[in-house]
């Protein structure tokens, strides 16, 4: 599911026929977490292993953003969001396309973060234990462009991929 922020809400993108969408949309209050991963943390026991990330939690009730313009904005947000740099290059969405997709904004007013950071944190006994112990960072990072086998040869790779 994509999502973005703007301003202080939370922009939820899903298809009109989702009916996640359906029941977020008739008022049904919601929780969305949103969590990274940034590491596995290998502690020399099963018990005191742990994984580093970073996690949100919105609260509240999202409501349809159904009025045109401020869709067009949302999406618009939403491209912003995810693809920096590409909205520029892209044609309009067509009035199809947009009554084909399902957004929903949930205000953030009611919310909650955590977030685990650091090496093990072993029992006293279990430190001399002839096994090993760390994080195995974890990273997301963006490989090499593939070009659609069907794009013209003449068309270069934009300088924002």
């Amino acid at each position: 599911m994509a999502y973005t922020r703007l301003n202080d809400n939370l922009l939820i993108h899903g298809s009109v026929a989702s009916r996640l969408m359906k029941n977020l949309a008739d008022g049904v209050r919601c929780c969305v977490t949103v969590t990274h991963f940034d590491g596995l943390v290998y502690a020399r026991s099963a018990f005191n292993s742990s994984m580093n990330y970073r996690s949100v939690m919105v609260f509240g009730t999202a409501r349809p953003v159904t009025d045109e313009e401020e869709k067009k904005a949302a999406f618009d947000a939403l491209v912003e969001h995810l693809m920096p740099g590409r909205l520029a290059d892209l044609r309009a969405s067509t009035q199809k396309e947009l009554n084909a997709t399902s957004l929903l904004s949930l205000a953030i007013e009611t919310f909650s973060s955590k977030c685990r950071v650091g090496p093990p944190d072993d029992a006293k006994r279990d430190l001399d234990e002839a096994i090993w112990a760390g994080v195995v960072p974890l990273a997301l990072t963006a490989g090499e462009p593939e070009d659609a086998p069907d794009m013209r040869k003449d068309i270069p790779r934009p300088d924002y991929l």
